[in-house]
């Protein structure tokens, strides 16, 4: 299993994250979506191209870029994110 670490642009609330986490967990490959309000940043676990990821997001209004990717070993895995309603794309 993989780790992809994304920068993401635009989100300001808890509804972005979730926007953010609607856009990615979807798509094929993706086992879990961690999003970091504070830092901007993204950690998607599992198999998806970042090719792919990017495209969701930039679809959904939140241009992003691949900072890394990285192997997962067992007990280094990432969580989900949450929001709540507020402003948003």
């Amino acid at each position: 299993m993989a780790s992809i670490e994304l920068n993401v642009q635009g989100m300001s609330c808890g509804a972005c994250v979730k926007h953010v986490t609607q856009a990615l967990t979807p798509l094929a490959g993706v086992e879990a979506v961690a999003v970091d309000l504070a830092t901007g940043r993204v950690r998607v676990t599992g198999a998806a191209p970042g090719a792919a990821l990017l495209a969701a997001l930039d679809a959904a209004g939140y241009p992003a870029q691949l900072l890394a990717a990285t192997a997962l070993t067992a007990g280094n895995t990432a969580g989900g994110g949450s929001g709540s309603s507020c402003c948003c794309h």
